[in-house]
């Protein structure tokens, strides 16, 4: 007679019912464990904790290159000019090397350009030392004219304020002769530096014009696998927005200059000339230079030609601005920069602030390239394809050159 074996069912341990979670409530937990118990951070608290270490990190990192860029300004100065001049003279350079190999055709660019900038140097030098016995005495009576007017209705200042003013400023200028003329010693000083850096710029822009393509492509080459497209789209559009911002302010101060020289000529105002090539240098910096270039004219106007004439070169700085702001701007520049007109007011304040009149200059092409590059990346990262570098904007659908030969310095 067998047994029968009976089995029993075996019964397993029971798990209790995981409860849900609120979204973000996990690691606020688990900070608040690993801080201590019954400690919870708020999911709010910790968000803004962790934007807060990555700002910290950006900013150590944009301080870090900053402060690099300080101590060798030169050097970047000297790069920053001669990405200037291979943008402005890569264009005419390609197309004399349609009949003249490479290297001829980049050095009759370069001693072109080299010629036009010293012949407008010494033109507005013959130009001032033309004018300038006639321009002393004109200031003479001016400044007798300025005193008179001054001292009648509706200021009715007392003359022996203003004679008073004459003198003290003439005391000053006596009395402070040893430290300007080590001010100007020291200013002699730095035109060594000046000088170097234009040779440093100059040197930089041959190679630049020359073989840029295949620097670019070299550097490309270097970086690891899958960082050289996101390197290769951003060079592309930083590119494609320092040319255009480049041509673009370079049409903008021509134009600017040409319409100040014919209106102060207009007005009989002296070293019209002078004052033309001031404002092409001027309007170089945004928004800010073109008037102060202007100003200028209208204190030479008010001690030459009057008060009338002054508020007619006033006017004209209200013009200027309109025509500029109005009209240039947005058919010479609108495709390759794209920042609103706050943006552009503080990015120059700032850049002055940080670097002196280098800074105002250079503040704007900067952020107008880090917002391009950034617009850019994001665009490439959403699978859109981004705007070719070498063609406006009308001509983007044009097939790409073929593999192997860079973008980034061709023509814009």
């Amino acid at each position: 007679m067998t047994r029968r074996r009976v089995t029993r069912p075996v019964r397993r341990p029971t798990c209790p019912r995981r409860q849900a979670v609120p979204r973000g409530a996990g690691r606020a937990g688990a900070a608040g464990e690993a801080g201590g118990a019954g400690t919870r951070v708020s999911p709010v608290l910790w968000t803004a904790a962790a934007h807060a270490w990555r700002l910290l990190v950006v900013g150590a990192a944009a301080y870090a290159v900053f402060a690099v860029l300080g101590r060798f300004h030169e050097i970047a100065l000297a790069l920053f000019l001669g990405l200037v001049a291979a943008a402005m003279l890569r264009p005419p350079a390609g197309l004399l090397a349609r009949v003249l190999p490479r290297a001829p055709a980049v050095a009759c660019a370069l001693i072109v350009s080299a010629v036009v900038v010293l012949g407008s140097l010494a033109l507005v030098g013959e130009a001032v030392a033309g004018e300038w016995p006639a321009l002393v005495r004109e200031f003479k009576e001016g400044l007798g004219r300025i005193q008179d007017w001054l001292s009648g209705p509706p200021f009715r200042m007392d003359s022996h304020v203003l004679e008073d003013v004459q003198t003290r400023i003439g005391t000053y200028l006596s009395s402070h002769r040893s430290t300007l003329l080590s001010t100007a010693l020291s200013g002699a000083g730095r035109v060594v530096s000046v000088l170097t850096v234009a040779a440093l710029g100059l040197f930089c822009s041959v190679f630049f014009i020359y073989s840029g393509d295949r620097q670019w492509s070299w550097f490309c080459g270097q970086l690891p696998q899958g960082a050289r497209e996101r390197v290769a789209v951003a060079g592309s559009a930083a590119w494609r927005t320092f040319t255009g911002y480049t041509h673009g302010i370079v049409l903008v101060a021509a134009t600017n200059a040409l319409l100040v020289g014919i209106a102060l000529f207009g007005l009989g105002v002296p070293l019209a000339v002078p004052l033309a090539l001031l404002e092409f240098v001027a309007a170089f910096v945004p928004l800010i230079g073109s008037p102060v270039a202007l100003g200028v004219a209208a204190v030479v106007a008010l001690a030459t030609k009057g008060p009338l004439v002054a508020a007619l070169v006033v006017a004209l700085i209200v013009v200027i601005g309109q025509i500029e702001g109005q009209l240039l701007h947005p058919l010479v520049m609108s495709w390759a920069v794209r920042l609103h007109p706050m943006v552009v007011a503080l990015s120059v304040v700032a850049g002055a602030i940080a670097a002196g009149i280098v800074g105002a200059v250079v503040a704007v092409p900067l952020v107008s390239v880090a917002w391009s590059v950034r617009q850019s990346l994001r665009t490439a990262g959403a699978g859109v394809p981004p705007v070719r570098a070498d063609v406006p904007p009308a001509q983007a659908d044009v097939p790409a050159p073929p593999a192997g030969r860079s973008r980034w310095w061709s023509r814009a």
